[in-house]
């Protein structure tokens, strides 16, 4: 049941996404207009403590109205290595500069829609270099105990799927 893409145009574009619509062929032959929305890959990071406490930002989303904690992140630059972003995003974000990063896990967060990748990385060790740069991304940063997460996730407290996925990853790692 494969779909196939005949051809995409650009509908508008800007710095940050483009949003095309495709000619899109179903397995029975019949074709039907697609939007979709191309962006940049996201990476993202955060760090467990020696106390398997996890280091979170907690923000408001104008987009959807919502409070959540969720994990520094932000978009890879034109010819960035993704793990060097996601370490920049956290050193911005948090004031934390990363130890040695770690692969968490790489999701798509609206595959039906957009063809964003999510990379979220972790580490075991950050040092503070002092107050966020980009300290408007946040209300807060805390160091929230890992085992906390199943039910901060259930009651609705990280909203955002890509940052659910990864903190309940780190939690089923059981992070040292």
């Amino acid at each position: 049941m494969r779909w196939t893409n005949s051809k995409e145009q650009t509908v508008y574009e800007n710095p940050w996404f483009r949003v095309n619509l495709a000619d899109v062929v179903l397995p029975d032959g019949r074709h039907l207009d697609h939007f979709l929305i191309r962006l940049r890959a996201v990476a993202a990071a955060t760090v467990v403590n020696e106390a398997n406490e996890v280091l979170l930002l907690w923000r408001h989303r104008f987009i959807t109205d919502s409070w959540g904690w969720e994990l520094a992140a932000g978009v890879v630059e034109d010819g960035e290595d993704i793990a060097a972003a996601a370490a920049r995003e956290m050193e911005e974000e948090t004031g934390w500069r990363p130890g040695e990063l770690r692969p968490l896990m790489t999701v798509e967060p609206a595959n039906g829609l957009v063809d964003a990748r999510h990379h979220l990385f972790w580490c075991r060790e950050a040092t503070y270099t002092g107050p966020p740069a980009d300290d408007f991304e946040s209300s807060r940063r805390e160091w929230v105990p890992l085992e906390l997460v199943p039910d901060m996730v259930a009651r609705g407290e990280v909203p955002a799927a890509n940052m659910a996925a990864g903190l309940l990853m780190l939690h089923h790692m059981r992070v040292a």
